[in-house]
This record gives structure tokens, C-alpha cells and sequence, in this order.
């Protein structure tokens, strides 16, 4: 071996090999206390959520209320204190270390990899509260500033409307997006940027499996392969089903909706089930095809028809009030993510408990998923470049997102009078929002129909990426595992999401993301810990 060949081999520090403990059986090749108990608790989760519908709904009400009146400052804390860490090795010499060695190269090219880390990162979320959350903010904005929006107003004889140039609308207006900044920006993608540089490091860097245990070799050593490693592991399945579940289960309403709309198909929770084993029937053929094949292409295919639809209402649409929206959003966060990332005093419990904690609790669940996935993929890349396409590009890109459809749906009705969009949100008919929005701009079928071709390849892309992750997770860390895992679990995503959506819809959908998002903030605290130990060394 030469000396080149020699510096791309990783450091290793454990004699244990991945999967040296798994158990093969029926054709299986698993970590068993991980997936046993994992997978034994989901199917006991699914019966009992299917059976006891109505009991369910009100369980996961009481737990969501419970959770986020009195845990609240859990989620909000967490995720900043991984922004001011990601933000410290942007700066620090910490960030010249590569992912894989000195002379690692990237294994896809840069516009493949973001196109890769974005979809499996927002993915169906994106789509369905592009206009939803900013109209809904500007409605109810936070810190109970003034309703400039009001039901009765707009819809009697003289369709009175808010004057867009008051000082109240417009105040209300830029807290909208730089609530949605908040929501969507650092605190969202911190998470994902520390458990994935942690796993990348550890697996490139030191030869450890690709497994959250991994990262907690620093302070657990060798028993991070015993029962510490397993819980570890197990918190991780949770926290990524529960995790997944919401946006699968939020992705066939919006289906619904948009089908409803297109072809007057009812959506009812009938169509949303059917919807859900349809994109789980498409999304388990694209697992089998493996990451370089089915995931790789639908991740492309993704972005070219996200561009092609964000470009179409930009050129149609507002587009100067577009823009501008954008950069003063951008100028907005800056001042407000301090004082919106405050819990203490605030008494606008609405806004913090329906809506950041959710959010906070929703992106800790998403990390072990895409955080993983996005390790998966990084090998080559330098602390610094990751942590800036990760944290800050993500965060440029949803920002326009955000203020291409909801400033448009803003714009419809300060300056049309259009109030389709505001009448949706008013009533809490979320997916209904984006055809609402479509049908005041040209081509309004086509473009209904793309974001639904577009909500369904996000759908497989979410679901088939969480699968490989998960069955990596239960495998010990294995890549390459037997095709049945992977689809067991990719059928797992979609009853878990049947289960949650039928007892309690959007309600339980959120409980069961704060639940499995609570322990897993502690452990994402001890991954930046580890992960600051090992870059030290490495820079020394």
C-alpha cells in the first residue's frame, strides 16, 4: 500500500466490525435487541392506534397540550444551542478538517448532493406549508401584535379589505416570514448539519459504523456496542418512523386536496389511506433499487420540477413583491430570531406551543433520518463547506420558497382581493392552499398537477430514504442488507402514518412528533459534545 492509498484509509479505533454481532435468521441479517424492540413496539403502536380510534385521538390531544405548554422550552433550547455550535465551526480552524481523510474526494457532484440532502431535508413539508404557515402567521402574527385579518371583514357585502400600506399590515406581513424564517432556517437544518458531520467523521475519518452509537464512542468507548449503544440505536428508529410519519401523513391530505380539486375525487380518509399505500407501494420498489439508482434520480427529478414550478409563479406571478419579500424576510430574521427564540415571558403561548415547539420537535425526530442520510452521501467534504450547503444554503433556498408562494398568496389578496387562500387557512383546510393560490395564476390545472407529480416523488424520496436509514440503523450499521429489511420497514412508515392519521389527524400527527423528538434532544446535545472532542484532536 502506498502512501496516498494510506492516508485515505480511516483511523481506526475499535476492533469491532459492523454488524460482527447480528443475528441471520429467516433470511435476516439484524441487530436483534434494536429491531426487535423497535420493530415489536411499532406493530403493537399500529394495532392498538387502528383498534382504539377514538381513545387514541384523545391520548395524543392530551399529550401534544401537555408537551408543549410545559416542554416547550426543551425543543426551543436545543435547537438553538446547536445553531451557535454549527455557527462556531464555521468560523473556527475546526472547519478545514475533510470528511474521509486529507485526500477523500466527494462521491457525487455538488449540485447532486444539495439536490439529495434538500429533498430528503424538507422534502412534502415544504410544498404543504409553502403557503399555509406565512398566511397563517400573517392572520394570527406572534407576540399579539394586531389582527390585521379578520373573517367577518373580508367576506361581508362591501368586501372590505386591510389597506396594504397600513403601518399594522405591514408589520404584520414581515413578522410572517421572519416567523416562518425562523421556523424553517438554522433551527431546522442545525440539527441535521451536527448528526450528520458526527457520523460522517466517525465512519470516514475513524472507521466506526454508520450508526448514531458511533458518535458516542468519545465518551462511552467500547460499551457503545453494548445496551447504552442499543437504546441509543432504538430512540433513533422511533424518533425517525414518528418523525416521518407526520409529513407522510400531511403529503396524502395535500394529494387529497389537490386531486379533490383537479378531478372531484372526495378527500376523505378513505382517499388519504389509499394515497398512502399507493406512494408506499411505489416508494418500496425504489428502495430495492438502492440509493444510486431510484433515490439518486427521484432526488433530481425532485429538484428540476421544484425549480421548474417555483420559476413558473415567480415569471406569472408578483414577481418584484417576490424578491423584495425574500430579502426584507432575510433582514427580518436576522432582528427577530433572538427575540422569537425566547420563551420566557412571552405570553403569546398560541404561536410557541402550536407552532415553534411543534417545528423545534418536528426537526429533532426528522435528524437521525436525514442526518444519517446526509452522512451517507458527504464523504469528502471539508467541516466548513458541509456545515455552509447544510445549514446556510438550505436556509437561502426555503426562504425563497416560502416567499414565492406565500408572498403570492399574500399579494392576491392585499392587492386582488382574492380571499381563496386566506378563506382555506381561516378554516384550517391547509392543503387545500397551494390550488387555492394556483387558481388565480395562468395554467392553473397544470401547475395543480405538477405540485402533485411533485408532493408524490417527495413522498417516495421521504419514504424510501427513511427506510434504507432505519434498516441501516436496526442492521448495525450495515449498507448492504437484505432486500426483505428494508422492505419491512418502508411498509412500516406507511401504517404508522395510517395509524396516526385516522386516530386524530393533524393532532395526533404532532403528539406523536413530540413524544419521540423529547428524548432525542439529549441525545443530539451529547452528539455535538463528541463531536467537538474529535474535531479538536484532529486539528491538533
Amino acid at each position: 500500500m502506498n502512501k496516498e492509498e494510506k492516508q485515505l484509509q480511516p483511523e481506526t479505533e475499535t476492533s469491532h466490525q459492523v454488524g460482527q454481532d447480528n443475528l441471520q435468521i429467516f433470511g435476516l441479517d439484524i441487530n436483534a435487541p434494536v429491531f426487535l424492540t423497535s420493530s415489536l413496539t411499532i406493530i403493537i403502536f399500529v394495532l392498538v392506534a387502528l383498534v382504539f380510534q377514538e381513545k387514541a385521538t384523545v391520548v395524543f390531544e392530551d399529550i401534544r397540550v401537555w408537551m408543549t405548554s410545559q416542554l416547550d422550552w426543551v425543543f426551543l433550547l436545543t435547537c438553538s444551542l446547536l445553531v451557535l455550535f454549527c455557527l462556531y465551526l464555521i468560523v473556527s480552524p475546526l472547519g478545514k478538517v475533510r470528511l474521509g481523510g486529507q485526500n477523500a474526494s466527494p462521491d457525487y457532484s455538488t449540485l447532486t448532493w444539495i439536490a439529495m440532502l434538500f429533498s430528503a431535508g424538507l422534502a412534502i413539508g415544504l410544498v404543504y406549508w409553502g403557503i399555509a404557515e406565512p398566511v397563517q402567521h400573517f392572520q394570527t402574527p406572534p407576540f399579539h401584535m394586531t389582527k390585521v385579518y379578520d373573517a367577518a371583514q373580508v367576506y361581508d357585502a362591501q368586501h372590505l379589505l386591510p389597506d396594504p400600506n397600513h403601518p399594522d399590515v405591514k408589520a404584520a406581513q414581515s413578522m410572517s416570514f421572519a416567523a416562518v424564517a425562523f421556523h424553517w432556517g438554522l433551527h431546522a437544518w442545525a440539527g441535521y448539519a451536527v448528526v450528520g458531520l458526527a457520523l460522517a467523521f466517525f465512519a470516514y475519518n475513524r472507521g466506526l459504523p454508520l450508526a448514531l452509537r458511533s458518535a458516542f464512542y468519545p465518551l462511552l468507548g467500547e460499551r457503545v456496542w453494548g445496551w447504552p449503544g442499543h437504546i441509543i440505536d432504538t430512540l433513533a428508529v422511533f424518533a425517525t418512523l414518528f418523525g416521518l410519519a407526520p409529513s407522510l401523513g400531511l403529503g396524502s391530505q395535500q394529494v387529497a386536496a389537490g386531486v379533490n380539486k383537479l378531478f372531484g375525487i372526495p378527500a376523505t380518509n378513505t382517499t388519504e389511506v389509499a394515497i398512502i399505500v399507493l406512494i408506499t407501494g411505489i416508494a418500496t420498489a425504489s428502495v430495492l433499487s438502492g440509493i444510486n439508482v431510484g433515490i439518486k434520480r427521484l432526488s433530481q427529478i425532485n429538484i428540476w420540477i421544484m425549480i421548474t414550478l417555483f420559476s413558473f409563479v415567480i415569471v406569472v406571478g408578483p414577481t418584484g413583491v417576490i424578491f423584495s419579500t425574500f430579502f426584507k424576510a432575510l433582514g427580518d430574521y436576522v432582528v427577530k430570531i433572538v427575540p422569537l427564540s425566547n420563551w420566557v415571558g412571552r405570553t403569546d403561548a398560541y404561536f410557541i406551543h402550536d407552532w415553534s415547539a411543534f417545528h423545534m420537535a418536528w426537526w429533532i425526530t426528522w435528524v437521525p433520518f436525514v442526518g444519517t442520510f446526509i452522512a451517507r452521501i458527504s464523504k469528502g467534504r471539508t467541516v466548513r463547506e458541509f456545515l455552509v450547503c447544510v445549514l446556510l444554503l438550505p436556509m437561502l433556498i426555503t426562504l425563497l420558497c416560502f416567499s414565492t408562494f406565500g408572498g403570492t398568496a399574500i399579494h392576491q389578496f392585499l392587492t386582488d382581493g382574492y380571499t381563496g387562500v386566506m378563506e382555506s387557512v381561516e378554516t384550517g383546510a391547509y392543503a387545500a392552499a397551494l390550488f387555492e393560490m394556483f387558481e388565480e395564476l395562468p395554467l392553473a390545472q397544470l401547475t395543480s398537477l405538477t405540485s402533485i407529480i411533485l408532493l408524490i416523488t417527495f413522498f417516495v424520496t421521504t419514504s424510501d430514504s427513511g427506510s434504507l436509514v432505519v434498516d441501516m440503523i436496526t442492521a448495525g450499521g450495515k449498507l448492504d442488507t437484505p432486500a426483505a429489511q428494508r422492505v419491512f420497514w418502508c411498509i412500516a412508515e406507511g401504517f404508522v402514518a395510517i395509524a396516526l392519521l385516522l386516530g386524530g389527524g393533524l393532532r395526533s400527527l404532532q403528539a406523536a412528533t413530540l413524544v419521540s423528538g423529547l428524548p432525542f434532544a439529549f441525545i443530539l446535545i451529547g452528539m455535538a459534545i463528541c463531536t467537538w472532542i474529535v474535531l479538536r484532536k484532529a486539528t491538533r
